[in-house]
């Protein structure tokens, strides 16, 4: 059968040919490692700028190579670091760049997918659609374009949504040790928040717990709400860093569709430790406890590209894992400094059983203030103030010491410790609308019979 082509047509055709001519007989650039050390390569003879993505490879278009991202340069070299596994440069190996920066995917084509932290799909459910490609890089909103704080946003956790009432558009930090609870908490977010869409970033979690947080923890009800970004503890450390801005620019082009998203990070800590490892293997001199000082600049950079904006807004929630418990060790410390509050997370609560295992008494929400109701700010101060008399003479009443009626405030928080614990105490499948944890708050303050002033009726 014979196609006859207008001259249009023909022409079009003619041009894409040439075109694709020209792509394959220009000449291309190539470089050559000159150095390997640890996790770093120099290399030489190309032009590069800091973020390029180059591939080291097997011949000089880089196939069959890894590639590798630029993070630091100098007058005649460059260094960078893997993106991918089986990374061994050697001397002499070809160098091509690949691509300027890092482009990724955003839209609601991301809603219930998996993706790592390049932004290409890892649940086995094809290739992504409805999608569109955004740098990765980011300008945090400028401070006087930001919308006020002043509307709650529920978590479905009443312990959270009443001590420590979240703004729409705060930053919290979950601080605790290793086994406490935080990746289950941010599951129970993860499922009762009234945001209208999560993202989740897991960065450097064990590979054997990452299937176990969707199918059980977030579940296909979270999943199906969630955006989830994967970086495990075995990958190089160029990916988990990344993994934890492509999820917060996901997040961020909801906000700017006026949306208001919520930003679930698992951990922090994890991102300072792969730009530990960046910093130390680019040349940087170590600070305290072994981090340089990009580590810091790059915590403040992330985490104030959270937050409220003209329109939309992120709501983000970073679990800080504390060196050894140690609430002040220097990643801890940094954070909590930016942060706009901290949920603590009590080791001997969990080992009691007690779950959520959240110290209301040491956790603190900054803008609690301006997002809650003067009747809502009295019951909260009341249980505050019975609770902590209650610490302060728990000792005696262990040893027996304590005689009743020295505190009144404290024998009230006595009487009623079962109805405070079963308060504070949720599991995971249980979520309390906003409403009803508020309602339960004000049954409770009735049960201990306090005033306004903390003192028993």
């Amino acid at each position: 059968m014979t196609v006859t082509l207008s001259t249009a047509e023909l022409s079009a055709h003619l041009d894409r040919h040439v075109a694709s001519i020209r792509r394959l007989a220009a000449p291309v650039a190539c470089g050559t490692v000159v150095s390997s050390q640890g996790l770093r390569a120099t290399i030489g003879g190309l032009a590069v700028a800091v973020g390029d993505v180059v591939t080291v490879g097997e011949g000089p278009d880089g196939l069959g190579g890894v590639d590798a991202e630029v993070v630091a340069v100098n007058r005649t070299e460059a260094t960078v670091m893997p993106l991918a596994d089986g990374w061994a440069p050697f001397a002499g190996a070809p160098v091509a760049r690949s691509h300027r920066g890092g482009q990724i995917p955003v839209g609601d084509g991301l809603i219930g997918r998996v993706i790592d932290g390049l932004g290409r799909p890892i649940d086995g459910k094809g290739p992504l659609t409805g999608v569109r490609s955004v740098p990765v890089q980011n300008s945090a909103p400028r401070a006087l374009d930001r919308a006020r704080v002043d509307a709650q946003i529920g978590t479905g956790v009443r312990a959270v949504d009443t001590f420590t009432a979240l703004g729409r558009g705060q930053r919290i930090g979950l601080f605790a040790g290793s086994g406490v609870g935080k990746s289950s908490l941010l599951s129970m977010f993860a499922r009762g928040t009234d945001a209208e869409v999560s993202v989740i970033a897991l960065v450097g979690e064990r590979g054997r717990e990452v299937r176990g947080f969707l199918e059980d923890d977030l579940g296909p009800e979270g999943l199906a709400r969630s955006v989830v970004v994967v970086a495990t503890g075995d990958e190089p450390a160029m990916m988990r860093r990344k993994a934890a801005f492509t999820a917060t620019r996901i997040a961020e082009q909801f906000r700017d569709e006026g949306r208001h998203a919520v930003l679930m990070m698992d951990s922090l800590t994890r991102v300072a430790m792969a730009q530990r490892e960046i910093g130390l293997s680019a040349g940087e001199p170590p600070a305290t406890r072994g981090y340089p000082p990009s580590t810091f600049s790059l915590l403040a950079q992330l985490l104030e590209r959270a937050g409220t904006d003209r329109a939309g807004s992120v709501t983000g929630i970073y679990t800080v894992l504390v060196d050894g418990d140690d609430h002040n060790d220097p990643v801890a410390d940094s954070a909590r400094s930016i942060l706009d509050g901290h949920l603590v997370l009590d080791r001997a609560l969990a080992v009691a059983g007690h779950f959520p295992s959240i110290d209301v008494l040491a956790s603190i929400s900054r803008v609690a203030s301006a997002v809650t109701g003067a009747t809502d700010k009295v019951n909260i101060t009341s249980v505050r103030r019975a609770m902590a008399e209650q610490r302060d003479v728990q000792d005696l009443v262990d040893v027996g010491a304590y005689v009743p009626g020295t505190r009144p405030l404290a024998d009230a928080a006595l009487a009623a410790q079962d109805e405070i614990n079963g308060f504070l105490r949720q599991d995971m499948d249980d979520s309390t609308a906003l409403t009803e944890a508020w309602a339960r708050l004000g049954r409770l303050v009735a049960v201990l019979d306090v005033d306004p002033a903390g003192r028993v009726a």
